[in-house]
Parts: structure tokens; C-alpha cells; sequence
């Protein structure tokens, strides 16, 4: 298991949960060699995603 620390400025984090809330399978599959990764990359996403939210960056 992998766990990652990360400072970022606030606007940073709230640009990167707004690009997380916004991108999709589609996003993931044009930059993915195979479907598998494309559903790995999304899923890495939402744990990042569920992370910020716990700190409150959480756009709707």
C-alpha cells in the first residue's frame, strides 16, 4: 500500500477535486493503453477524489 503526503496551495486543491468531479471514463480510456488501466486510473482518481473531500474540498 501506497500512501502519499502532499502540501498543495488551496487553489490547487480546489482546481484539482474540480477536474476529478469533471472527468470521466471517456477521459481516462483516450490516455489508457488498455481498458483495464483506464479502470485503474479511475479508480486511483476517486480515492484522490475522497481524499480531498475528507478535507474539505469537495465541489459540487
Amino acid at each position: 500500500m501506497l500512501h502519499i503526503d502532499v502540501d498543495l496551495p488551496n487553489d490547487l486543491a480546489w482546481a484539482f477535486a474540480e477536474f476529478l468531479k469533471r472527468a470521466g471514463y471517456d477521459d481516462y480510456r483516450q490516455r489508457a493503453a488498455s481498458e483495464q488501466e483506464a479502470y485503474d486510473m479511475q479508480n486511483a482518481a476517486e480515492k484522490i477524489r475522497v481524499a480531498l473531500a475528507e478535507q474539505g474540498y469537495a465541489p459540487r
